[in-house]
């Protein structure tokens, strides 16, 4: 199955919609279905399921960086998705176009969430 971002105001994805393999032979061919069905004035992207961070999971050709989700960005420069900023102090990882924290998540097997007031992994559970 290929799945399409539906763009709206802003390049914010508004929803995704599924489009069979038989019927999505081509992006183009993908996006010409959708705005049959949803109308011309409809601004689609391809986006994969299985691409995360620039690597697609199972082996294949990655695709727009991230999978989209309603509320993500698409970014027309960088030809990526990408999330909803999640924390002032989080930066933008060029490479994966993924938010990343100040401070690297620790790896010691515990839960953590982030605290932007101290800027730090504060321990949730062991």
């Amino acid at each position: 199955m290929a799945h399409f971002a539906k763009l709206g105001i802003g390049n914010i994805v508004e929803r995704v919609n599924v489009v069979s393999n038989l019927v999505a032979t081509s992006e183009q061919a993908g996006i010409e279905f959708l705005k049959n069905l949803h109308g011309q004035d409809t601004n689609w992207k391809q986006t994969s399921y299985n691409t995360c961070g620039g690597v697609h999971q199972l082996g294949g050709t990655p695709l727009r960086k991230n999978f989209a989700g309603i509320g993500f960005k698409y970014d027309r420069i960088r030809d990526a998705f990408i999330a909803p900023k999640p924390y002032p102090s989080w930066v933008l990882n060029e490479e994966t176009c993924r938010w990343e924290a100040p401070v690297l998540y620790p790896n010691d097997g515990k839960f953590y969430v982030w605290d932007e007031t101290t800027l730090s992994w504060k321990l949730i559970s062991e």
